[in-house]
């Protein structure tokens, strides 16, 4: 058996498309994703240089060679993990020798987390209308419009390991009834060759199945313990790309732009449509990737109420995220330009490798990389096991992994060092974003919801028959009750996104999906900020996480 081939791929020819090259449609108020575009694209400016610097490639602080520059790196990797240990124990510690400090702060930190939860609200909100009417838009029609329109092949990446043939199918299906010419799509399955015979069979069960739907169909096999890899979608990925070099010859790279999604999604009908208009609309731009919005919608209904809680307010923070284009980076499935892709490589040994190969792109491109929101959904799954005590503990170790992308902080931060042409602007911005957005995931939930109470009840009689100390409760639980609109929009919302009930769900399981967010403080504390506090104190002690993926389970399917 040849470890590094798969199946030959099915060839059925470039087949024109006869759409019209019109000029530029005129620019409508789409979801609002115009006001993030210029009206051209820079077209790939400012390349890089011809060898690809060391410190690009990095994954720990033990991959460098020199002494001063590892200790550099290690610093970075404990300084997360410092201020988020450092935040609570000064808490704890105040509540006790200076509870009027504490106090002071804790009300402080609410009337901020206040504020923030109104502005982040209104974000959410605006997302969700952005999002509505993109889904109402027959991009098709649009991208045919434009210049170029016929010349563009989507390329769509779906990495898998273990998952059954219903988790792979359902995407595939959603894949081929997409608005998009099947002539114009290469599909690769990516599997994993440590899968075994059951991940060979569902491969080779779905090459019969879908291989002459599309313009080309592709499936590979990811050998194991290949050197320098971190073994999961990473490096399956870069192995996948280091094929398709050989494989689609025939198209020009900047024609293609790359899809790399997780095997459970399914994107909307004109998912690959928007993306084609507005690559085009870019002029082909190279310095960008493309986000959509995940929504999980896949096996909402199955989920507990824990576990759609936990996705859902992801989906929301993704949404926001949207609304602020300055600080979204590539999340799980995503797009990109197969000519950038080619040139920056896919981050094989490192497990956040989503957020990984945008902050790479940002420093090989000296700080001229973004990433463009699409207001536009892909479906995805919730986290289900087979039980519940499966599903408590596969949410908590997926939670870990993501919050594990504190790895990229040392990354970025060595890289900002070693980068002198990024504007020292970006280097603090980004610095401040990235670091914040990582303490606050650990310890902002735990700050709230529990060590409000600290200084009263640690904090001894002589500060409870203060002024401060009588009023401190009323004021941080005044101050959390009026903060609940927040969690209000979320229900609401939750339900407008929520996919058509099965005839079988009964009314007291839709009712649950609006009920559901009295949870959400217990799910921000368990798994959101131990999670992430797990992910920083390994990184600080050097004990690195490997890939894990996540189980796939959907009942009666």
């Amino acid at each position: 058996m040849a470890r590094t081939t798969g199946f030959q791929s099915v060839n059925r020819g470039s087949i024109p498309l006869g759409a019209t090259k019109g000029g530029m449609p005129e620019l409508v108020q789409w979801g609002g994703l115009e006001n993030h575009l210029p009206l051209t694209g820079s077209g790939g400016s400012n390349p890089p240089p011809a060898a690809m610097e060391y410190y690009l490639e990095i994954s720990k602080a033990s991959d460098l060679k020199d002494k001063k520059e590892k200790i550099v790196y290690r610093f970075f990797e404990i300084l997360p993990g410092t201020l988020s240990w450092l935040t609570l124990i000064l808490a704890l510690f105040l509540s006790y020798f200076a509870p009027t400090i504490v106090g002071i702060f804790i009300i402080l930190f609410d009337l901020y987390w206040l504020l923030r939860v109104a502005y982040l609200s209104f974000h959410q909100v605006s997302c969700f209308l952005k999002m509505e009417k993109n889904l109402k838009v027959n991009w098709l029609s649009l991208a045919r419009k434009m210049e170029g329109f016929e010349k563009i092949f989507h390329l769509v990446c779906l990495p898998f390991y273990k998952e059954g043939p219903e988790i792979i199918k359902s995407s595939l299906e959603a894949i081929l009834n997409s608005n998009y010419p099947k002539e114009k799509m290469i599909v690769v399955l990516a599997v994993e060759e440590r899968g075994g015979e059951k991940a060979r069979k569902v491969a080779e069960e779905m090459k019969e199945k879908f291989s002459k739907k599309f313009y080309k169909f592709f499936v590979f096999f990811h050998p194991e313990n290949l050197p320098n890899e971190i073994q999961g979608k990473g490096a399956n990925v870069n192995f996948v790309i280091e094929k398709l070099k050989k494989e689609i010859k025939e198209i020009d790279p900047e024609n293609i732009i790359f899809s790399v999604f997780d095997v459970d999604c399914r994107p909307y009908p004109d998912y690959f449509s928007l993306l084609t208009f507005y690559y085009l609309r870019l002029k082909k731009e190279k310095n960008v990737c493309f986000q959509p919005i995940p929504v999980y919608n896949n096996n909402v209904w199955q989920a507990p109420s824990f576990s759609r809680v936990v996705a859902t307010s992801n989906t929301f923070w993704q949404m926001m995220q949207q609304e602020r284009p300055e600080q979204l980076v590539s999340y799980s499935s995503h797009s990109i330009p197969f000519k950038t892709i080619l040139e920056i490589g896919y981050p094989k040994n490192v497990v956040s490798d989503d957020s990984r190969v945008f902050w790479k792109a940002f420093l090989l491109k000296n700080g001229n990389f973004r990433a463009i929101p699409l207001f536009y959904p892909v479906s995805m799954d919730a986290v289900l096991g087979k039980n519940l005590w499966r599903t408590i503990t596969n949410q908590y170790r997926q939670q870990r992994r993501w919050a594990w992308g504190a790895e990229n902080i040392p990354y970025l931060f060595f890289g900002f060092l070693k980068n002198k042409k990024i504007p020292l602007s970006k280097k603090i911005k980004n610095s401040i974003i990235i670091l914040e957005g990582f303490w606050s995931w650990a310890v902002a939930s735990i700050l709230i919801f529990l060590l409000g109470w600290f200084p009263v009840v640690i904090g001894g009689e002589k500060f409870k028959k203060t002024v401060l100390g009588y009023n401190l409760p009323k004021v941080t639980r005044n101050l959390m009750a009026i903060s609940t609109f927040g969690m209000l929009i979320c229900a609401i919302l939750s339900l407008l996104i929520l996919p058509k009930a099965p005839k079988k769900i009964k009314k007291l399981k839709k009712l649950s999906i609006f009920l559901q967010w009295v949870l959400l403080p217990i799910t921000l504390i368990f798994f959101g900020s131990i999670p992430a506090l797990d992910a920083q104190t390994r990184l600080l002690f050097g004990k690195y996480l490997g890939f894990w993926t996540t189980e796939k389970f959907r009942k009666n399917e």
